[in-house]
């Protein structure tokens, strides 16, 4: 388990996140087979696994729980056989139940405008908002990328950020709009919160230090409910908003993929999925023999 621990952290690069989802599920599978099937997890077989995850759903587990269980325990016994361990992967084969696709919660081009609009730019809080919610809806980036950009990773000149994330680099061009709210914020904003000269965060927060994730989802909470948006929003909204907005507007798949930092592109393929509900939706409600 800790080989596995170091080989998901140093070579798949894997998040903290991702990271203790993984583990949690294995432990929680080990637990199991100690109390159902004591042994070596080198010797685990397929009606084992079978048996676990009907035994999870029984539970009361959620469909999705099971689901991303089941793929915990697969990418585990797939590094096993990788390493000769195993002969062969006990999960391979074994399905869970089908888990209902709920498709991600999409703001509206106007919704977005009145959102954005919401930080007054009257006083440092209100610069610092309107540039953080500016600068995440303009490149789609995750929060955790957000508050890990430093100033150095911003090119005001060249309109553009420099994301790292999982080991890669990508360059996210910006709107014009954005860079007016960063270049506000960061010539006559950020020098005043600072707690040290030699702070590298480019968001901090309003002691001085890099803003955290918690702090940045207080915020955004505080603008979604000053804007009586009654969507649920989050810091992901606006990243999915912003790629779907850019497919309706021509963009291709693959700028999508590359500016969102996915690895696979059927991670990008759902925001099609979304454009074509959305599309089938407007249909049933307009035309006039739907």
């Amino acid at each position: 388990m800790e080989q596995y621990r170091t080989y998901l952290s140093e070579e798949k690069h894997a998040s903290a996140n991702t990271l203790s989802s993984y583990l949690r599920d294995l432990y929680q599978m080990q637990a199991y087979l100690q109390e159902h099937h004591p042994g070596d997890l080198r010797k685990v077989k397929q009606s084992t696994i079978n048996e676990y995850v009907l035994w999870m759903s029984a539970r009361g587990k959620s469909a999705a729980t099971v689901t991303r269980s089941l793929a915990s325990i697969k990418s585990f016994y797939g590094y096993l056989q990788m390493n000769g361990l195993v002969a062969a992967n006990p999960a391979k084969g074994v399905t869970a139940v089908k888990v209902e696709r709920k498709f991600p919660e999409i703001l509206t081009s106007k919704e977005v405008e009145l959102f954005l609009d919401q930080p007054q730019c009257i006083d440092a809080k209100g610069y610092r908002d309107h540039a953080m919610l500016e600068l995440l809806y303009a490149t789609g980036i995750r929060v955790s990328e957000l508050i890990a950009l430093n100033v150095s990773d911003v090119s005001l000149s060249a309109s553009f950020i420099r994301c790292e994330s999982k080991g890669k680099e990508r360059i996210i061009p910006l709107y014009a709009t954005a860079v007016k709210a960063l270049s506000d914020y960061m010539k006559e904003i950020r020098p005043q919160l600072i707690a040290e000269a030699e702070e590298q965060a480019l968001f901090v927060n309003m002691n001085g230090e890099r803003m955290s994730r918690q702090g940045f989802w207080k915020i955004v909470k505080h603008y979604q409910e000053m804007a009586q948006i009654s969507k649920d929003i989050t810091p992901h909204t606006l990243r999915h908003s912003f790629a779907v907005h850019l497919l309706e507007n021509g963009a291709d798949l693959r700028s999508i993929q590359e500016m969102l930092g996915h690895a696979d592109i059927s991670s990008t393929q759902i925001y099609t999925h979304v454009v074509k509900k959305q599309l089938k939706d407007v249909y049933q409600k307009a035309h006039p023999r739907a």
